[in-house]
């Protein structure tokens, strides 16, 4: 396993960060794997996978650069540059696209464990490759950054809680479940790879959500490391949680949507983000749910969460068996 030696002083001045750079190459991972990990990327891959997989099949040399790019088991570092923050989209593949080109071919026969394919013996790859971003970003990305922005913005509020209410220990064993894991002694394991251990004491240590079911470490040395890490939960799929309608005919749709999604502790942030609405409406309609003893809430750290009582779940689970014995019956 690869593990990093942090003393307290570097892990008590980690941030959590947003990188519109990491959020497109983790789509670009999804796209190049082709696999939905939830119905929110199935979704996604229907409509924008066909259009990547054309413009690849226009530009074998980069598609080939992709794929030897990704490798096996190790990326190659010239694509995933260390997050920065603050950082636009532009500014991170800046940084793509200025990668020395004996670096990039270097990279390469990492990722690829092997000698480099003739094909890519050439120095316009970072160019190539920041291209390939670009293009996912503005096909892909961009225009629902929006959203994106809020869901990630919902983990780390979701993570800061975790740290105040169980410390660092208890939220990095969580961050990449089997592969992340606080070790004791200073020592946090960030991959299953048999690599020498790195002393990153005194270094800017950043944590790094994104929504594609993914995660790599990145690091620009000595001075800065990143764990880029995948949203957790009902966070990663906001569209995964459907809203009967009979309960949307009851309760109303918006307010019913926040209830359904309950089913788990979330915060008002969080459920701005996987709801799609406004703070104000949720505000509202968490206070007629409180009122209406469907909904508790209780603070976590500087949070405060909310989830279903007992006779909301009642009411959810009635309404869910309702539906399936109509969908037996029909």
């Amino acid at each position: 396993m690869g593990w990093w030696q942090v003393n307290a002083d570097t892990l008590a001045g980690s941030r959590f960060v947003l990188s519109p750079l990491a959020e497109t190459f983790a789509c670009l991972q999804l796209l190049h794997r082709g696999t939905p990990a939830h119905p929110g990327e199935q979704a996604w891959l229907r409509d924008h996978l066909p259009g990547y997989r054309a413009r690849l099949a226009a530009d074998p040399v980069t598609a080939l650069l992709v794929r030897a790019g990704l490798g096996r088991s190790w990326i190659a570092d010239f694509l995933t540059p260390t997050p920065r923050s603050p950082e636009t989209f532009e500014e991170g593949v800046a940084r793509v696209r200025s990668a020395r080109p004996d670096e990039a071919r270097a990279n390469l026969r990492i990722s690829l464990a092997g000698p480099l394919p003739a094909a890519l013996d050439r120095d316009d790859l970072p160019a190539r490759a920041a291209g390939l971003l670009s293009h996912v970003w503005t096909e892909t990305v961009r225009p629902d950054w929006d959203r994106r922005r809020r869901v990630l913005e919902a983990d780390v509020v979701a993570r800061t809680a975790q740290v105040s209410r169980g410390g660092w220990a208890a939220a990095l064993d969580t961050l990449r479940p089997g592969r992340t894991r606080w070790l004791g002694d200073n020592r946090l394991q960030v991959n299953l790879h048999e690599y020498p251990p790195r002393e990153i004491s005194g270094a800017e240590l950043l944590f790094v959500p994104v929504t594609p079911k993914t995660g790599w470490v990145s690091w620009e040395e000595p001075d800065r490391y990143a764990v880029i890490y995948a949203c957790a939960g009902a966070l990663a799929d906001p569209g995964g949680t459907p809203v009967p309608a009979s309960l949307g005919a009851l309760l109303g749709t918006a307010r019913a949507g926040v209830l359904v999604r309950l089913g788990s502790p979330l915060s008002t942030s969080q459920l701005v983000a996987v709801t799609g609405q406004g703070l104000g409406s949720v505000g509202r309609h968490l206070r007629v749910l409180l009122d209406a003893g469907l909904v508790e809430r209780r603070r976590a750290g500087r949070s405060v969460l909310y989830s279903r009582t007992a006779a909301g779940q009642v009411l959810v689970d009635a309404v869910e068996a309702r539906n399936r014995a109509g969908t037996r019956r029909s």
